[in-house]
């Protein structure tokens, strides 16, 4: 994030877009301060292992009580939340700009190539979040673009299909199964947070940038 403040690629990407650079500014550090910002949508409950040590009597020539440890199922709950930075904003963003420039066939095309190379990139990572690398949606996002999408729609493509891809990719098709929430085995999971959300923002940025 220094490097790319310091050379001012992110107020030239989205300055691509349509935005001033205040604007951008303040888009960039609303992003930022919102990564910290989880809002929870729904809480599920779930059975966990909950390992307890209790006393154990073992029969034997000589009969003694054991301390071992004994597996239980435990009632616990899961927050389902999403991240202002890493997800409402980009998803506003993206809306934003489909309005002004128009839906076309061809940028849903894009989403669905990124969404399905996010998702076989993606990670879950037990007790953080979802992982993914982060300089690959971005090349799959400007090859997709530059392939489907015509020359001056090519920016705000890359950024709604490099956002939107890789949100739905390597987050929402994760998350929606329960037994990848179960590897996570986090009390909140956060769509847009944690793992994915220097993915989603890198790759909106860079894929504007090249496209």
């Amino acid at each position: 994030m220094f490097i790319f403040v310091q050379v001012g690629l992110v107020t030239v990407a989205f300055s691509k877009l349509g935005l001033t650079p205040g604007q951008g500014f303040l888009l960039l550090i609303a992003t930022l301060l919102g990564s910290g910002v989880n809002i929870p949508v729904f809480r599920s409950s779930r059975l966990v292992p909950d390992f307890s040590l209790r006393s154990v009597r073992m029969f034997n020539p000589h009969t003694r009580m054991f301390t071992a440890p004994v597996q239980d199922r435990a009632l616990t709950n899961q927050v389902v939340a999403v991240n202002f930075g890493g997800c409402v904003i980009p998803v506003l963003l993206s809306l934003s700009l489909l309005s002004r420039s128009g839906f076309d066939f061809s940028i849903l095309i894009c989403i669905a190539v990124v969404s399905a190379a996010a998702y076989g990139l993606a990670r879950p990572v037990p007790g953080v979040g979802i992982g993914i690398p982060v300089l690959i949606p971005p090349l799959i996002t400007v090859l997709a673009t530059l392939i489907f999408v015509p020359g001056d729609l090519a920016p705000a493509a890359a950024y709604v299909a490099g956002s939107l891809g890789t949100l739905i990719g390597a987050d929402l098709l994760h998350l929606a199964t329960p037994a990848t929430r179960k590897v996570l085995d986090a009390p909140v999971v956060s769509i847009g947070g944690a793992g994915t959300f220097d993915g989603i923002f890198i790759t909106g940025i860079l894929a504007v940038l090249l496209a």
